[in-house]
């Protein structure tokens, strides 16, 4: 089943003009969201960085979509799916209604929410090999734009083709100032001794959801400091420890960048404090 406009429909019958305006250019915003028994992680975070997109997008947001409301249409889709009782991930769509060419004939929107099963209910490490390189040939604007989540994935499409090309597990995107901003799927972490540096959004980061439960588990460790600034490509080699964070995986060690192996031992004792706060959130 999936929620269409607020409609329970089978998968076969969910349809969607081709002048949808989310296909036609890329008019759209999206979560990625992970539902363990009926339980939606850190919805409070999922729900404010959702309205932020819709009105950085210029869409109307409709009166009805309140918290509560939300909620109860992504908890009535898992029930459809029997999904209530297991873990599952939902993908949120906003769109702007059809209409227009570039400049849209209304602002009022639509929405679609599918509904897939998960195989485990926590986040658990993957320690096996990981290995990452850079991808050069196309860069992500710095800015406001960047820091959500939109149809507009081109960069992240044609790196993930790259990476799959040359046999590379994820690889990292830069910016126009050629700084490190993220992974294709994740935000980055680059570990350095007792420092734990992650890209600032104004670099046009993702502003992900486990980025920002993390950053806050590590203002609270003592044993380690967290700093948000900028990440130049030189240092990656020079780090102990690198990871990739995204809502769907938790944390996922690099094991390997060009000729630099890497540790894991920061990402293992973080998973741990990341699924407490999961359970807490």
């Amino acid at each position: 089943m999936i929620n269409l406009d607020g409609k329970l429909v089978e998968k076969k019958n969910a349809q969607i003009s081709v002048h949808n305006r989310g296909f036609a250019y890329g008019d759209s915003v999206f979560e990625t969201i992970r539902v363990i028994n009926g339980k939606i992680m850190f919805w409070e975070d999922h729900y404010f960085r959702l309205m932020a997109s819709m009105r950085i997008m210029r869409m109307e947001i409709p009166a009805s979509f309140s918290p509560e409301f939300l909620e109860q249409e992504i908890k009535d889709l898992i029930e459809a799916n029997d999904l209530l009782n297991s873990p599952a991930r939902i993908r949120f769509a906003v769109y702007r209604i059809q209409g227009g060419y570039y400049t849209p004939a209304t602002r009022e929107i639509g929405y679609v929410i599918n509904a897939e099963a998960l195989e485990n209910a926590f986040y658990i490490l993957n320690e096996e090999d990981y290995e990452i390189e850079l991808f050069k040939d196309h860069y992500v604007t710095s800015g406001l734009l960047s820091t959500i989540k939109s149809n507009n994935r081109a960069v992240n499409v044609l790196g993930s083709i790259y990476a799959s090309e040359n046999s590379y597990d994820n690889c990292l995107l830069l910016n126009e100032k050629k700084s490190v901003v993220e992974a294709l799927n994740g935000n980055l972490f680059v570990v350095k001794g007792k420092t734990i540096k992650t890209p600032p959004l104004s670099d046009g980061v993702l502003n992900g959801i486990i980025r920002k439960q993390l950053i806050n588990i590590l203002k609270k460790t003592e044993e380690l400091e967290v700093e948000e600034a900028s990440v130049s490509p030189f240092e990656l080699q020079k780090a102990d420890e690198l990871f990739i964070t995204n809502i769907a995986v938790g944390i996922q060690p690099v094991s390997k960048y060009r000729k630099k192996e890497f540790t894991n031992e920061v990402a293992r004792q973080l998973i741990g404090k990341l699924n407490t706060q999961a359970r807490l959130g």
